[in-house]
């Protein structure tokens, strides 16, 4: 048991000829050991802490208005504040006595004024890029990941008449809360696969989110290869190459279909010590 700890990265990749080579044990025993490494708890720090942490505060708000459409809004708590006390300046102000001291003065107060309209119009600029959005993806909000549009930054930027830049900054480490979870509004931008029947493209990030769910769904006896997931994406109708389908499988951290297989049949009970052809 302690080799096999020690050499965990075989265990990953399912080589499990090599663990039992290196183990000197039987089948059957190195099915034992790995089910008790599995009966393990890979986080026991969590039995000690129960408090909810919540790493992300969302910039803007998005839920369902009563007529089917979306409201948007800005969460304050989140936003910088900047106070100017009128009164105290109109004090200061009168013991001012001499000009240089009247020009300081003036000078804060003029400071202290750009600031709060460059935070208005900071706020302002958030939630028109978050109202676009929005209305952009509207098909996600109501139905899912599945029915995210392709999108860009230029098209924002064109439907709200400001630079592709300003976007981008406004975009940045920003996150939208909805009913369907966090997400950063960058999430929202995604690039297009093409439709097998050239009708409207489709999302990178809905194409990942079918593969997902392909994988997932498989059955243990018959595991999806990369060039049948690309036949089932081109039967509903996506244009996707074999290599694209890889990329984005490995991106999610999904293990191939060889790996996947060992996998399954190690947590079905039988342990394969030669590659399945």
């Amino acid at each position: 048991m302690q080799t096999l700890v020690a050499h965990l990265d075989l265990l990953a990749r399912r080589d499990l000829a090599a663990l039992r080579r290196l183990c000197g044990v039987s089948d059957e025993d190195l099915t034992d050991m790995i089910h008790e490494i599995r009966e393990l708890n890979p986080k026991p720090g969590l039995a000690f802490g129960s408090t909810v942490v919540q790493p992300i505060v969302p910039d803007v708000f998005v839920r369902s208005g009563r007529d089917g459409g979306f409201i948007i809004e800005l969460n304050s708590d989140t936003l910088p504040k900047v106070l100017v006390n009128q009164i105290y300046h109109a004090e200061i102000a009168k013991s001012a006595k001499n000009d240089k001291d009247k020009v300081y003065l003036a000078d804060c107060l003029q400071t202290a004024t750009w600031l709060i309209r460059a935070l208005d119009q900071r706020a302002k600029t958030i939630l028109k890029v978050s109202t676009e959005i929005v209305r952009q993806q509207d098909a996600f909000f109501a139905r899912g990941v599945q029915h995210l549009r392709p999108l860009n930054l230029k098209t924002i930027a064109d439907a709200i008449d400001m630079h592709e830049s300003t976007v981008s900054r406004v975009t940045a480490n920003k996150y939208m809360a909805t009913s369907r979870g966090i997400f950063e509004l960058k999430y929202f931008f995604t690039s297009a696969i093409a439709a097998a029947d050239g009708g409207e493209a489709h999302s990178a990030e809905a194409v990942r989110h079918r593969i997902r769910q392909l994988i997932d769904a498989e059955n243990p006896a018959q595991v999806l290869s990369d060039d049948t997931i690309v036949e089932k994406l081109r039967e509903a109708g996506i244009d996707i190459a074999r290599r694209t389908v890889a990329k984005y499988r490995e991106a999610m951290r999904i293990a191939s279909s060889v790996q996947r297989r060992r996998e399954k049949q190690t947590a079905m009970g039988h342990v394969p010590l030669t590659p399945t052809l």
